[in-house]
């Protein structure tokens, strides 16, 4: 399975060249609609997950594309969604799909929380959480981990990592960071791990062999 990673949170998977897009939110600037696209996965209703504008330029050039998400996806969506719940499992043409979790992280005891579902791909293969750290079902070949947001800490970050013990880890949803807080970020989540070398960025518009 190859593995693209766009600007903040936004995936592309391929395999038998069939295509699943993940997230294609209005922070990733740099997202480029893929062919043969049989499915768009959301984790959650928030602008930088799911961008109206993304979503109608993937279905009008993969018109047998379906949308997965919560219910309350559809409010933002501006489209039909097929509606999923954590503990759902899908196999979309050879992808095999599981939906994990079900609650958005904290942002502010002040805000009305919002659902989120961590998605799984082919078992072991990939896990993403998120706007999350909902623990994977299962150790993960490569956990995408989020790094940067008005959610987070750094240590959850780092904490999330050493219990799920991935064999590689890259972050996601970083949009809001400097190069140099990239930079920043890296260094520290390494250095905090026993194995420095699970943790790699991949550049934005990369594409990966998992």
């Amino acid at each position: 399975m190859k593995l693209t990673k766009y600007a903040h949170a936004c995936l592309v998977l391929e395999q038998h060249k069939q295509a699943i897009v993940i997230d294609p939110g209005n922070f990733s600037d740099d997202f480029e609609v893929p062919d043969n696209v049989l499915a768009v996965l959301i984790t959650h209703q928030h602008a930088d997950h799911c961008d109206p504008g993304k979503l109608r330029a993937i279905i009008g050039a993969n018109p047998q594309a379906t949308v997965y998400g919560l219910g309350e996806v559809t409010q933002v969506a501006g489209m039909a969604v097929s509606a999923v719940q954590a503990g759902d499992e899908l196999d979309i043409g050879t992808f095999h799909i599981e939906f994990v979790g079900g609650a958005h992280a904290t942002i502010h005891s002040g805000l009305e929380p919002v659902g989120n579902v961590g998605i799984v791909v082919n078992r072991d293969q990939l896990y993403y959480p998120g706007d999350s750290f909902t623990p994977p079902p299962r150790q993960m070949n490569y956990i995408a981990v989020p790094v940067a947001a008005p959610w987070l800490k750094i240590s959850e970050t780092v904490d999330f990592l050493r219990a799920a013990a991935p064999a590689h880890a890259f972050p996601t949803h970083d949009a809001i960071l400097s190069a140099k807080g990239k930079s920043l970020v890296d260094r520290v989540v390494s250095n905090l791990l026993d194995d420095s070398d699970v943790y790699t960025r991949i550049k934005n518009g990369e594409t990966i062999e998992l």
